[in-house]
């Protein structure tokens, strides 16, 4: 070969293996990087031209898809839309997802690996793909029950079943219409966004499991009694101090006995037992308690609950927690659910549930079922358990205190007749010249049904008055009596 056609023959080469090497790159190498490029309008059009599969509350479709007639393909519809919104997120080809959609985007498009055998079914039968249905475990009356009650406060609820731990209601309010941000209307969804983005109420946060999280008040003190039986520091007989006031170790601070500044001592000679306490919802009496427990017996038993652990549920939760390196005075607020305590309304629903389980806590989950269009079950809710924060003999000592409180004490408004329920009000403060969250947390049962909740109203008062009445309400929707 001559060196001419030698240098065209190298030339040639080198611009193969250039073609060759782009090629690869951008199909093999960049393909994730460009397939999520925000200005990938093919990328796009085909994510939302694919016929997403349904959201399924009690067998009634509250997310579904229909044929837009445009460009997308598909339009993602919600009805109802505000009540379900903080669970089920939106679907929009502007800002993409959240919730549900965003957790679940795999298996609801179809791409999930385990729809991988349905999805090659449809190509050789030449069926259009469709993503698999999603069925939650919500109740649909428990689930409006918490949305009536809640009448557009801020605030949340939670209810579950503490045996299985699938959630029956998770309300979140104020909340949003997901029609605004799924709407094929580039310059209306843009509008919907900034308006809901600049609203000082938060309407898109979903408060039952993120968002600045909450002080739980004297709802904590359900963990203290707990930490306090566990460790065998008290029974619920034990008789315990409970003055009207309370100087706080190496501090200017005087702590009263009373939400609102009531400084009633606890029992006559100053002192109840543990039972009463908790009924009266001493302050005073649960400092002392917590710095006999200790930093690290309370620390311990709070993580069994679930405090600290990142969940999925498959929605992120975020962690709940209590302050660490605590001096005397810190761990005597953190006691009654203050100083740098924060929870969100899932965790202090677990923690009821923990008492109404025998002392096991269950992993909490929204899914109930996975189906593909054909209505085979690609996945199925399995209960998973968490911990024992607690022995069945102590959760059983629990519940009797917590009964009290209801049939006796702070929680009377949470009764329902021809079921035995327990739980514990709160009366958080959160910051200087506001009024306090309103807090119940509590379970109600018979023989046939369990539901373990957690009310929170933002500003709401005395969980007496606030909380408890709405904590009856989803009850009374859950459990016949």
């Amino acid at each position: 070969m001559n060196r001419p056609l030698r240098h065209v023959w190298l030339v040639i080469s080198v611009l193969f293996v250039l073609l060759f090497t782009s090629t690869t790159y951008f199909q093999v190498v960049a393909q994730d990087r460009l397939n999520a490029h925000g200005e990938n309008d093919r990328t796009r059009y085909n994510e939302y031209g694919r016929h997403r599969g349904p959201i399924v509350v009690d067998g009634e479709v509250i997310a579904s898809s229909q044929e837009s007639g445009d460009t997308y393909g598909y339009l993602r519809g919600y009805d109802p839309g505000a009540m379900y919104a903080p669970v089920t997120g939106y679907y929009s080809v502007v800002y993409g997802f959240s919730g549900i959609e965003r957790a679940l985007n795999d298996t609801l498009s179809g791409e999930a690996d385990a729809l991988f055998y349905h999805r090659i079914s449809d190509i050789l039968s030449g069926k259009q793909g469709r993503g698999a249905t999603v069925e939650l475990t919500l109740d649909s009356g428990a689930q409006e029950a918490a949305w009536e009650a809640l009448d557009g406060r801020r605030g949340s609820v939670v209810a579950l079943d503490p045996e299985t731990g699938a959630i029956l209601a998770m309300v979140s309010s104020p909340s949003y219409d997901p029609n605004r941000l799924a709407s094929h209307n580039i310059g209306a969804v843009q509008d919907a966004w900034t308006e809901l983005n600049e609203d000082p109420q938060r309407p898109l946060t979903n408060r039952a499991i993120g968002g600045d999280l909450y002080p739980p008040g004297s709802a904590f003190k359900l963990v203290v009694a707990a930490a306090a039986l566990e460790s065998g520091t008290a029974t619920a007989d034990s008789v315990i101090p409970g003055p009207g006031t309370y100087q706080l170790p190496n501090s200017s601070s005087v702590m009263n006995n009373h939400a609102g500044g009531g400084t009633e001592p606890c029992g006559p000679g100053e002192e109840s037992t543990l039972a009463d306490a908790l009924r009266q919802s001493c302050n005073t009496s649960f400092a002392l308690l917590g710095q006999k427990v200790g930093e690290d017996q309370l620390r311990s038993t709070a993580e069994e609950f679930g405090f600290g652990q990142r969940l999925e549920i498959p929605l992120s939760v975020t962690p709940s927690s209590i302050g660490t390196d605590l001096d005397p005075a810190q761990l005597a607020t953190t006691s009654i659910g203050q100083f740098e305590t924060r929870v969100t309304p899932l965790q202090m629903a677990m923690v009821a549930g923990t008492f109404a389980n025998d002392g096991v806590v269950m992993q909490p989950q929204l899914v109930r079922a996975v189906r593909t269009s054909d209505l085979s079950t690609v996945a199925e809710l399995t209960p998973d358990e968490l911990g024992q924060p607690v022995s069945a003999a102590n959760a059983a000592q629990m519940r009797q205190m917590m009964v009290g409180v209801v049939e006796d004490g702070t929680g009377t408004a949470a009764a329902v007749d021809g079921v035995e329920v327990g739980g514990k009000t709160g009366t958080a403060q959160w910051g200087q010249d506001r009024a306090a969250h309103s807090w119940f947390v509590g379970y109600g049962q018979t023989d046939e049904q369990k539901v373990a909740l957690s009310v929170v109203v933002e500003e709401g008062g005395y969980g007496s008055q606030t909380a408890a009445p709405i904590a009856q309400d989803v009850m009374e929707a859950v459990i016949d009596p």
